[in-house]
């Protein structure tokens, strides 16, 4: 099964360089709203098992405008599913704190190059979220429907599902970029995990996640679908 990840498009946070966290009433921002109205068109009629969404606002403001137009007539039968595991990282005292503030403090060179050490004050450990980040992979791909298993979440939970799936340590995550309203897909087909798109925020992505599996053989880097 591939999944297919998405983030949540430009927010009123991104805006401002605030680190919202889990923070209520944040929604996308107007560069969000344009981005939001793209994924209709980029995803078109993908072929869904599972849909699963980060439970705050504005991961479901960017799915939904795809969701009501084609998804749900091109997925009968299959509930958007709101998951706990895929919400943003509890940043505890750092939420709603200016970015550039935050970078002073200490701890910031903790995130940078030592997450898997970093325990934000009242919050979780990076470490906590990809362990539960990781259980929405499994659930999702678990499905026995046919189609792709998309999740709807924020960056760094992003990051953390593709830094697992392909075995690198999360010390190294930061070395992942996942923007606003991107799509990265990992197949889950073969018996490692294997990513095949990252970050992307402009392919139309029907036909290519739609595409029938096909093993292939990985030497000489593979002929494309």
């Amino acid at each position: 099964m591939q999944v297919v990840l998405i983030r949540h498009a430009h927010s009123e946070a991104n805006a401002k360089g605030v680190l919202s966290g889990r923070i209520s009433g944040v929604h996308l921002s107007s560069t969000g709203v344009s981005q939001s109205q793209e994924l209709v068109t980029r995803l078109g009629a993908i072929a869904v098992a599972e849909l699963r969404v980060s439970p705050l606002e504005r991961c479901a403001e960017t799915i939904n405008p795809w969701w009501q137009s084609i998804g749900k007539k091109s997925n009968r039968g299959v509930e958007i599913v709101r998951d706990e595991n895929l919400t943003e990282v509890d940043y505890g005292k750092w939420s709603g704190k200016k970015l550039a503030l935050l970078s002073a403090k200490k701890l910031w060179k903790t995130v940078q190059h030592n997450p898997s050490a970093m325990y934000f004050p009242s919050g979780e450990g990076l470490a906590q979220m990809q362990e539960r980040a990781m259980r929405a992979v499994h659930a999702a791909i678990g499905s026995k429907k046919k189609g792709a298993a998309v999740l709807v979440s924020h960056g760094d939970v992003i990051k953390s599902i593709v830094a697992s799936s392909l075995g690198m340590h999360l010390d190294d995550f930061q070395r992942i970029v996942i923007d606003p309203a991107s799509v990265t897909i990992i197949d889950f087909s073969g018996t490692k995990p294997r990513l095949i798109l990252l970050n992307d925020s402009r392919a139309n992505l029907e036909s290519f996640i739609n595409a029938p599996y096909r093993k292939r053989n990985l030497l000489g880097g593979g002929a494309g679908k």
